[in-house]
């Protein structure tokens, strides 16, 4: 039986394609100097996880720190 190829990904951080194999330990990333980069920017707040605001009176419990404090 034949194996696939590896799939080749762009690193996000300078765009060169690298392929996707278990021995490459930067992956996705070509190298460590690209992984530290994007470690930095997320460090520096340069990337965010988007939110969704929570309704304190809403079913999911809300604030869960003083939800109920004035109630």
């Amino acid at each position: 039986m034949a194996s696939r190829p590896n799939p080749v990904v762009n690193c996000p951080t300078c765009g060169k394609p690298v392929e996707w194999r278990v021995d490459n330990r930067y992956r996705p990333f070509c190298c460590g100097r690209c992984k530290q980069i994007d470690l930095g920017a997320w460090a520096n707040d340069e990337y965010r996880v988007p939110a969704i605001e929570s309704d304190p009176g809403g079913a999911d419990g809300g604030d869960a720190v003083g939800a109920d404090e004035f109630r």
